[in-house]
């Protein structure tokens, strides 16, 4: 997957997991809503990590900042790297 399919994936699902989460405020004793929002949040992780990974540090609280501190200062930010 490339970096924008990535990132473009990144955002729907924070999207639909806040939407969710929104949903579940209103409705917490839903088990469905609930077990979508675990799948989300899930697949949520595996796409930031494997961006993370692949093209370094989305945030400067990420995993790869413990790894590589300096990533997150001395590459492009991940909005800069569109053609």
């Amino acid at each position: 997957m490339s970096e924008k399919e990535l990132l473009d994936n990144i955002r729907i699902y924070q999207f639909a997991a806040i939407d969710l989460n929104l949903f579940l405020d209103n409705f917490p004793d839903d088990k469905d809503a609930k077990k979508d929002y675990e799948t989300l949040s899930y697949k949520l992780i595996c796409l930031i990590n494997e961006y993370e990974k692949n093209y370094g540090p989305l945030t400067n609280f990420g995993t790869s900042f413990k790894e590589d501190s300096k990533a997150w200062v001395e590459q492009p930010w991940p909005w800069e790297n569109y053609d």
